[in-house]
């Protein structure tokens, strides 16, 4: 697995605390949703006192119960409340949606997952053994983009500027391979931004409209999108997005100073707004905008089935894989989905932003946590924090 310890590496990366997020996970299928509803809400606001975080908006739901809130504030500056229905930046949970395009491609016959990506790349280090699912699967052996120090250079001093996706690849396959292409994992944003490629040559439109007719309209969710590569705008009502430091000075290690750790704690030291800074350069790997609601419907379908057939679907749920086969809690990967204890689904980080999104199917229960800071002034993870947090709680009786 990847190193947690980077912003722009991070951009949906499930660390390993999450390894053991489930432990006491007992609820039954058939048990109802239960909630200590004040102390969960008291524990999250500990959370985000403790942890300097502006806001943070939890959901769980079981079936057709659902309690979701919102906490702290979507914007510094003004003070406005944080609320349940605004949109954020999922970050890498969008790797889920660019890997279930691409399986519908398969279904329908136009890519096969054992086809080498030589076939449809150029120049790509040992492109005529990496297949499609060594994509998807994090098994190509590509070094992902987002660990150069220029890429988080121009993200902090030319947030506004467009990327275009044979950049981002370019940046990738110009590293030297880090393995012999399906023998190993490596967490790689290089990877879902050729297959975000992929998808429009094959279906001869834009990656965000093929998400709209593929994913969005038949979920109906009207309030998810993938913004095109020159939008860095937010649909209202949404909350703003903030980090402390600057992408390149939290590159190696994302906490602050002590003396800035202790200020920003203290309120004295604020995070900076990146609301705005655009987000080409995450693309099909974490350029996509939701909300906690939408997400939680998303995510069940991605679990349940419903937006592959059941054959491509069990195949999507087989090919889950050990990131460590040395660490006996370590989590798995598969074709563009995480498995977390019983959870299944991803997780996001990309400046401004850090979620969660999980659903079990053997209880029925989904959790989603988003917050509106990337990461902590200690270097812990917002949303990921708070989800593991929470997990106790949902051992419903």
């Amino acid at each position: 697995m990847d190193d947690p310890n980077n912003h722009m590496k991070r951009l949906l990366t499930f660390p390993l605390v999450l390894t053991l997020l489930v432990t006491g996970f007992v609820a039954t299928s058939q048990a109802q949703l239960t909630l200590d509803e004040a102390k969960i809400s008291g524990e999250v606001q500990q959370f985000l006192q403790e942890n300097a975080i502006p806001g943070a908006v939890v959901l769980i739901r079981k079936g057709d119960q659902q309690w979701q809130k919102a906490f702290g504030v979507a914007d510094l500056k003004t003070g406005q409340a944080m609320q349940t229905d605004m949109a954020f930046r999922i970050g890498s949970n969008t790797k889920t949606m660019t890997a279930t395009v691409v399986l519908q491609l398969v279904q329908q016959g136009k890519l096969k997952l054992d086809e080498p990506v030589s076939k449809y790349f150029q120049n790509v280090p040992n492109g005529d053994q990496i297949t499609i699912a060594d994509l998807l699967e994090m098994r190509s052996g590509i070094p992902t983009y987002s660990d150069l120090k220029s890429v988080n250079q121009v993200l902090d001093e030319q947030p506004k500027y467009v990327y275009t996706p044979q950049e981002l690849i370019q940046l990738g396959i110009e590293q030297k391979p880090l393995f012999k292409p399906g023998t190993e994992f490596n967490y790689s944003n290089t990877n879902y931004v050729m297959l975000g490629v992929l998808i429009e040559q094959k279906m001869g439109m834009s990656l965000e409209q093929a998400f709209y007719q593929n994913l969005f309209e038949p979920l109906k969710l009207n309030r998810t999108l993938l913004p095109a590569s020159n939008d860095d705008t937010m649909p209202a009502p949404f909350a703003h997005g903030y980090l402390f430091g600057t992408n390149v000075s939290t590159l190696d290690d994302p906490a602050l100073p002590a003396d800035e750790q202790k200020a920003a704690l203290a309120g004295k030291l604020l995070p900076n707004d990146v609301t705005f800074a655009n987000p080409s350069w995450a693309w099909a790997a974490g350029g996509a905008i939701s909300t906690a609601d939408q997400l939680a419907t998303y995510v069940e379908a991605l679990v349940n089935g419903g937006l592959l057939d059941q054959a491509m679907q069990k195949e999507r749920l087989a090919s889950l894989k050990p990131t460590n086969p040395d660490l006996a809690d370590s989590p798995e990967y598969g074709l563009g989905i995480v498995k977390l204890g019983p959870m299944l689904g991803h997780d996001g980080s990309l400046p401004g932003y850090q979620s969660f999104m999980g659903h079990d199917p053997e209880t029925g229960i989904t959790l989603i946590v988003w917050t509106n800071l990337q990461t902590s002034p200690n270097g812990g993870e917002t949303a990921n924090g708070i989800a593991k947090l929470l997990i106790k709680h949902l051992g419903a009786k």
